[in-house]
């Protein structure tokens, strides 16, 4: 029996959901020509369906089929509430389907950069199921004395840390990473961050997401304008020094709003409203306070970035400096 092609059924599930807009710099751009509607999700299932069958290689639709509308549908219902709970275990049974459908990815030609983006997802679902082995995280209670400086209190770091660890560097770090370091510093955020991007995009900029973010640090259109950046004509999201300012902004405006770091990249993911609106509701002060309470996704990705921060730079994420005044 052939498996069923939900790549595009992931796609679906994605479609509209982004983190908060970041604030508009002082200087605003020029307008950018004005950019047509976001397609419908019929119209997105039968443009999907129209491209499998016309460009899909034999072998392909020999392995894989696509799925029907009543499959998209559910899929993507599942899928959404898997990456919106906070169920790292529902999160961790979609791994079986996107693997499969990261393989038909990389025989179809023009779809390398969202495999790239699904591959990051799999990395998230193969942690979320090494999850079951450990201990649940005890965050500390709110009122508790915090940890020594030096301990790091973030649910899953150690995980990530090995998975990072056994990793090799991204095909372009050598190409990348001076000039996206160089940005970081003239926007006054510490150097070692910009290895965000790797854990982001594994460091191509050219990575989308079916919801429409791009670049090496994945800005969702509306973020990237804010923060002066064009999308369209050209999209500078793939510029590398550009999207890289950018970015370390961003990073500083949250990190001055929630006063860490892991907090920070916690609202760059899920959004600044999100950790907010947890932080408000649980009166609590960092990220191992709510971690259980975000959605599984960004539980997954504070610690990755983190973790890649750490292992790539020799910094930890208790040493991690303020951004510079």
């Amino acid at each position: 029996m052939r498996r069923i092609f939900i790549f595009l059924s992931l796609s679906l599930a994605v479609v509209g959901r982004a983190a908060d807009p970041a604030p508009a710099p002082p200087v605003q751009p020029s307008p950018a020509p004005a950019q047509p509607p976001p397609p419908s999700t019929d119209e997105l299932y039968e443009a999907g369906k129209a491209l499998f069958d016309e460009f899909a290689p034999p072998e392909v639709k020999e392995e894989y089929e696509f799925p029907s509308k009543v499959q998209w549908d559910e899929f993507a219902a599942r899928l959404q509430h898997a990456l919106d709970n906070n169920d790292l275990q529902a999160l961790a049974a979609y791994e079986p389907e996107a693997r499969a459908a990261l393989v038909a990815l990389r025989a179809m030609p023009g779809y390398e950069d969202y495999a790239d983006w699904l591959a990051e997802r799999i990395d998230y679902m193969e942690a979320a199921k090494q999850t079951a082995a450990l201990p649940a995280p005890q965050p500390p209670k709110p009122g508790q004395p915090k940890p020594p400086a030096a301990a790091v209190s973030i649910p899953y770091y150690d995980l990530w840390v090995k998975r990072v660890q056994a990793r090799p560097l991204p095909a372009r770090a050598d190409e990348l990473m001076p000039v996206l370091r160089a940005a970081f510093i003239a926007e006054g955020v510490p150097a070692e961050l910009a290895w965000l991007a790797e854990a982001e995009s594994t460091l191509n900029p050219g990575a989308r997401s079916p919801a429409g973010a791009k670049g090496l640090f994945q800005l969702m259109p509306d973020t990237a304008k804010n923060l002066g950046l064009s999308t369209w004509l050209p999209d500078e999201r793939s510029d590398a020094e550009k999207s890289a300012r950018a970015a370390a902004r961003y990073l500083r405006t949250l990190r001055a709003k929630f006063g860490e770091w892991p907090l920070a990249f916690a609202a760059y993911n899920a959004g600044e409203g999100r950790v907010r609106r947890l932080l408000a509701s649980k009166q609590a002060t960092t990220f191992a306070q709510i971690s259980a309470s975000l959605p599984s996704e960004t539980r997954m990705y504070v610690p990755k970035v983190c973790a890649t921060v750490a292992v790539r730079s020799g910094v930890t994420p208790d040493k991690l400096p303020a951004p510079r005044a």
